[in-house]
């Protein structure tokens, strides 16, 4: 094997969706298969989460939602990121809800709605403080007044309010409670306006994990569905998740080096001993974290190994010490049972784990192994 392996453990996304299910204590879930699925494949990853017991799907992108009803997702499906540009007809035709936040992308959607012949599902999304997409609480009555008429023209099928949380993966940080009283007030604003909808939805991962205040009618979890916990669990089991995805390749040389032997590009690491090295051939054209040089690990044989000197395009170098056990054609594990984290490899980056699977996801089409 050459280059990167990307393997999927489609089994533990249905486990993880379950084990969420059970913590949403009633709730709705829908499972948030955006970005490819956070790099675990779209369709797959969705089936898995339907399997699983995922009522709801949501994505980002119209076309990731076009995607899975041309995949034959039949199921309640959201999709919330656009400008009035949305594709809003076909969206509709498909039975696909869609999202608004402003007067304009609601006129255009029913715009769409008259083209295809039926009403837009609507969900109204209520910044209530991460400052991203949706209506403000000072301009939610003139969304809220726009979608009454739309429903009494029978343009718009007025479905859900929602919005999302800025610190949630920071429990007990004061923003989540003012985002939650914000949100509070949103529901209260549309009662008054006549305004009803079958679900509320707030909760990301981090709150299905540790508010269960905060879960309503239904609760969106992203990146748990993919076994990555975005807050420790206090009894340390990270809640039952099962990480999906496993990243491996192969040492393709092993050789001995002298004592002061300068490793990559600019010799940032200078061996201090007689030692072995292993090279690796893949590098950052792979995904591979060029800032983690000299900090990230990997594990060969169910041992670990640090990356020594600089991350290159196509390859980077471990350290395997004086006696080493590894061989050419050995398998390395990047990322998964017997290797590191993704959350490790977060750590070693800079980054988190969201970027880390994402990164590593995109090479699932050249592995061809998923």
């Amino acid at each position: 094997m050459t280059g990167l392996e990307v393997c999927v453990d489609y089994d533990a996304i249905a486990h993880n969706v379950g084990v969420l299910a059970e913590r949403a204590a009633g709730a709705q879930v829908m499972a948030v298969v955006k970005g490819d699925g956070y790099g675990h494949g779209l369709i797959e990853t969705a089936r898995a989460a339907r399997r699983g017991g995922a009522s709801w799907l949501g994505v980002a992108q119209p076309g990731e939602a076009l995607t899975l009803r041309a995949a034959d997702d039949a199921g309640p499906l959201l999709t919330w990121l656009y400008g009035p540009e949305v594709p809003a007809a076909a969206l509709i035709r498909h039975g696909i809800d869609v999202s608004v936040g402003s007067l304009p992308v609601l006129e255009a959607i029913m715009r769409g709605a008259d083209e295809a012949g039926q009403p837009a599902r609507l969900h109204v999304c209520v910044d209530t403080g991460l400052g991203r997409e949706g209506a403000t609480l000072e301009d939610l009555p003139g969304v809220l007044d726009a979608v009454a008429h739309g429903r009494a023209e029978g343009r718009v099928e007025p479905v859900g309010l929602w919005s999302h949380l800025a610190w949630a993966d920071a429990p007990g940080h004061p923003i989540i409670d003012e985002q939650a009283r914000a949100f509070e007030r949103a529901i209260a604003m549309a009662d008054e306006m006549g305004v009803s909808f079958e679900v509320r939805h707030l909760a990301n991962s981090a709150a299905v994990l540790t508010r269960p205040d905060l879960r309503y009618d239904l609760v969106r979890p992203g990146i748990a569905v993919y076994g990555l916990p975005p807050v420790p669990d206090p009894e340390g089991r990270d809640f039952g998740l099962i990480p999906a995805m496993r990243v491996t390749t192969t040492l393709a040389l092993v050789k001995r080096v002298g004592r002061g032997q300068g490793v990559s590009y600019g010799h940032e690491y200078v061996t201090d001993r007689e030692t072995v090295l292993g090279l690796v051939s893949v590098g950052y054209a792979d995904g591979v974290f060029r800032s983690a040089g000299n900090r990230a690990g990997v594990s060969i044989g169910g041992k670990r190994y640090r990356i020594v000197g600089r991350v290159c395009m196509d390859q980077f170098v471990v350290d395997l010490g004086p006696e080493p056990g590894a061989r050419e054609g050995d398998e390395v594990v990047l990322i998964g049972p017997g290797g590191p984290t993704a959350r490790e490899w977060a750590e070693a980056a800079g980054t988190i784990d969201y970027e880390v699977v994402c990164r590593f996801g995109g090479l699932r089409a050249k592995s061809g192994d998923v």
